[in-house]
């Protein structure tokens, strides 16, 4: 094997070592020492590639959290149909689309929200980058959809984005409080209707 790609696929076994890590218990509590001991790798080959644990976090937001975000949540909302349907599917079915462990856990990108935001430039800018591309998408389907009068347009689209989002975010750290789904249920249903009022 060439020892770029050797080396690449070593720094993308770290990153995603350090996500389930980072998702299982939290950034603060893995260290440097876990990362190596999951990777099985020796402190020389971990520290070739990030300096320390801030390089590896801000690599596993930029490379893991956002592959994933974009995957579930933004790149759905640029596909043809009806903008409100497009909505509600893809916020519905991403919420259907979790493991019972994901519901446990809750969102990577709210955890890392809640957990390291509050104290590191680096770590804003870069959470900061996501939920702005995903309130970019939102507002976009969202204005198609009232040029297609599919939305009122009395509604504020940044003002929708932000509320979707922030619903969204706020439900996926509400279910790690329960055994069940029936808050989810009651989530999808207010959803559903609110959706419903705005639509023309």
């Amino acid at each position: 094997m060439e020892q770029k790609t050797k080396s690449e696929l070593t720094r993308q076994l770290i990153i995603d070592e350090s996500f389930k890590l980072f998702y299982q218990s939290g950034f603060k509590t893995t260290s440097v020492d876990k990362i190596m001991s999951a990777t099985k790798l020796t402190k020389g080959a971990f520290y070739h590639h990030f300096k320390n644990k801030k390089e590896v976090g801000l690599a596993v937001i930029s490379l893991a959290v956002q592959k994933r975000v974009y995957k579930g949540m933004i790149t759905p909302l640029y596909q043809d149909g009806n903008a409100l349907e497009i909505i509600e599917s893809t916020f519905i079915e991403r919420l259907k689309s979790f493991s019972l462990y994901e519901k446990q856990h809750g969102c990577p990108l709210n955890n890392f929200i809640n957990e390291v935001a509050d104290f590191e430039t680096a770590y804003q800018l870069a959470l900061k980058r996501i939920i702005e591309e995903w309130k970019s998408a939102l507002v976009y389907l969202i204005d198609r959809g009232k040029e297609e009068n599919a939305i009122s347009k009395n509604i504020s689209s940044k003002a929708l984005a932000v509320y979707l989002i922030s619903a969204f975010e706020g439900i996926r750290g509400i279910r790690k409080l329960y055994d069940n789904d029936l808050i989810l249920d009651e989530y999808i249903a207010g959803l559903s209707f609110y959706l419903k009022q705005i639509g023309v």
